[in-house]
């Protein structure tokens, strides 16, 4: 099987201090002590992919993608993304994915606010994203009729994660970082995120741990990738000046009956 092009975004924040997680509601928090948060949203119970487990915001790259790409997306030139990506053309188009998947999933619009306005409206926003959900119009169309130019300037690309060989469905997953928008409230679809939460790497691991949050095996590893970083800009630097974003693809292997993901040149435990 032919693994699906698609985009995640990992959505990063200083936290101000507080509880370090929200219940299953989508509502805000901070984290305890500050430090660097990320969002992480529970998929569907019912879902066929993942069901119930908490990953970062994204999806599959759409047809559509292409022509937001082509008229509305800003900060970056189809030969940059493509040469970032280390793609032969479409890079752009993976970039928008992450901004709309985003958006559709949790509500935050990685964009500038249209002209003349200091910030987005939260019930704009939120109509918005409804003529999304909607079918209404494509986001390209959303895009033309609303003035939205997607921030790709300010979205790094991360890491790059091809589902195993082997697995029911396969993903060919392009993974970005960015700072969450301000004035903005990530609010869930209760849809496709059934919950929200903003949460450090070291707490998203510590409640995997303890099997309060069921985390799958590239979310664990782009996790522990973010422990180092103290704040959101030395995040977003970091990734800006990585050279190559190489691709990983784990293997299955079979470790007392079970079937489980490892790095490619891990042997099994």
């Amino acid at each position: 099987m032919e693994p699906r092009l698609a985009a995640t975004v990992i959505v990063a924040r200083d936290a101000a201090g507080g509880p370090e997680v929200t219940g299953e509601v989508g509502g805000e928090s901070g984290g305890e002590g500050g430090g660097l948060e990320v969002l992480m949203l529970r998929r569907n119970l019912r879902s066929d992919f993942v069901g119930g487990a908490y990953v970062f915001p994204g999806g599959a790259v759409d047809p559509d993608d292409t022509r937001t790409a082509a008229a509305y997306a800003g900060g970056r030139s189809p030969e940059a993304a493509d040469a970032l990506l280390g793609v032969d053309g479409g890079g752009l188009a993976i970039w928008v994915a992450a901004v709309r998947e985003c958006f559709e999933e949790v509500g935050l619009l990685l964009a500038d606010p249209p002209a003349g306005a200091s910030a987005w409206d939260e019930a704009g926003l939120a109509a918005l994203r409804a003529r999304l959900h909607r079918d209404e119009l494509p986001f390209s169309e959303l895009c033309a009729a609303h003035g939205i130019v997607p921030a790709l300037d300010r979205i790094e690309r991360w890491s790059h994660w091809i589902t195993p060989e082997g697995s029911p469905r396969r993903y060919d997953t392009h993974f970005f970082v960015a700072a969450a928008p301000d004035g903005q409230r990530a609010v869930r679809d209760g849809e496709e995120a059934i919950g929200l939460r903003w949460i450090t790497p070291a707490g998203a691991l510590a409640a995997a741990d303890r099997g309060e949050m069921e985390v799958i095996f590239p979310t664990r590893k782009n996790l522990e990738r973010l422990l180092p970083f103290p704040d959101t800009a030395s995040l977003l630097a970091h990734a800006a000046a990585l050279p190559t974003v190489p691709a990983i693809q784990p293997r299955l292997v079979t470790v007392d009956g079970e079937v489980r993901p490892v790095l490619p040149d891990d042997a099994p435990a």
